[in-house]
């Protein structure tokens, strides 16, 4: 029986075939191995001798270079996942830069030399399907493979698991999430929620909690902050103290149409499914509809998900109302053009039994006019324009969450 083993003492992956069965020097005229991962040449006489004489050391370097061998194939695993993400090129690179930063400090501090914080509390900006969490859930295994987390996981949270009802109920909340994190990432989604109250709002509180935790918990914990870009950057500027805990801010771009039409081919691929050629075709006019709109209502690669998973039951109908033929292989794989528009009509049905989300915004010339209004109101010398108070509330109603907190604050003086 062969088995494969990692010998050498440089870091460098060498393997050589070692037969632990005696029986198999029959078959095979050369053995051998030595602690320079050398292999040598011997007769067929010598075999037997040799076999019994490196059997012992054999298990032995096994034994002591497997812990070496897991911890590097890990690593390896987890840049060829990252490696894998359809696009995100300087993400990939960041996320890179991370690792080897904090991989060099360890090392030189195991050295004695000077080294840089290893903070690792990081911003991810972008709209939904961009990408997020599946970096940060890579991020989070790559830093407990170079010992800089102990676990490796990752939880993902948004502020209905931080906040609570009554005094006392968030802080401890918040708490309990935390505690789960520890060794790994806590991801917060769309974080700048939790500040969206007026002062009295329970989400400061978790706030705080949050940075207490980062602070007394640095060398185990990394929090992650995610979400839409300008409510994210609000959210920071609104609180100094925040802000400066986050020295880490990575920029997750919408897909481009080949981009996405890339990740559908992988998603049917794992699926054991395929495109035909009319089927491409019909996918990438329905993207390039989907996504010629507002760029937050973009869907990137959630899009994409839900039209593929939309498809591949539409396929499962077809094929199951034909009675004409018999199903074979190919037939089960194939997604067709059919099914990519039957899919983009389903689709299109919840879409619009659904409430958006997010408020047309307005331009920024016409924000900072209406802020330059409210601000004249507010003076009570100036409450004669109070004709602009209608088109003031319509424009309160549109911003996003966390950037309007503010501004509504002054408003309730009038």
């Amino acid at each position: 029986m062969n088995i494969k083993i990692k010998i050498g003492t440089d870091g460098e992956t060498c393997w050589e075939n070692l037969y632990q069965d005696e029986n198999a020097i029959e078959n095979d005229a050369e053995i051998g191995i030595d602690n320079g991962c050398n292999l040598q040449e011997n007769s067929k006489n010598n075999l037997k001798e040799n076999l019994l004489k490196h059997k012992k050391q054999a298990a032995m370097l096994e034994k002591h270079t497997e812990p070496f061998r897991g911890e590097r194939q890990g690593l390896s695993d987890i840049y060829e996942e990252l490696e894998s993400l359809i696009g995100l090129e300087q993400v990939k690179k960041l996320i890179l830069e991370v690792q080897a930063f904090a991989e060099i400090q360890k090392l030189r501090r195991e050295q004695q030399l000077n080294t840089e914080g290893t903070v690792l509390h990081c911003v991810f900006k972008g709209n939904p399907g961009t990408g997020k969490t599946t970096v940060a859930r890579i991020m989070a295994k790559m830093l407990k493979e170079i010992g800089v987390l102990e676990k490796g996981h990752l939880v993902e949270i948004e502020r209905a698991d931080l906040v609570g009802e009554y005094i006392g109920h968030t802080a401890q909340k918040t708490r309990d999430q935390v505690k789960k994190a520890m060794g790994g990432v806590l991801f917060i989604d769309e974080a700048y929620a939790l500040a969206r109250g007026d002062q009295k709002d329970f989400g400061r509180e978790a706030i705080e909690v949050i940075l207490k935790a980062m602070e007394d918990h640095r060398d185990n914990l990394v929090v992650i902050l995610a979400g839409y870009p300008k409510e994210i950057d609000y959210f920071l500027d609104s609180n100094p103290g925040l802000k400066s805990r986050f020295p880490l801010h990575i920029d997750f771009p919408d897909y481009s149409l080949s981009d996405l039409a890339a990740i559908a081919e992988q998603m049917y691929a794992v699926r054991d499914y395929r495109m035909t050629q009319e089927a491409k075709a019909a996918l990438k006019q329905s993207l390039t509809a989907c996504i010629s709109g507002d760029s937050q209502n973009h869907g990137n690669a959630r899009l994409v998900r839900n039209i593929t998973e939309a498809s591949i039951r539409a396929q499962a109908v077809r094929l199951l109302e034909r009675t004409d033929w018999q199903l074979n292989k190919n037939n089960l794989m194939e997604i067709t053009a059919e099914d990519i528009q039957q899919s983009m009509k389903r689709l299109a049905q919840i879409e619009k039994s659904t409430p958006k989300e997010n408020p047309t915004r307005m331009a920024g010339q016409q924000k900072n006019e209406m802020v330059h209004q409210l601000n004249q109101l507010c003076n009570l010398s100036n409450l004669s324009n109070l004709s602009n108070v209608t088109q003031l509330i319509e424009y309160l109603q549109q911003m996003p969450y966390g950037e309007a907190d503010e501004t509504k604050q002054r408003f309730e003086v009038i």
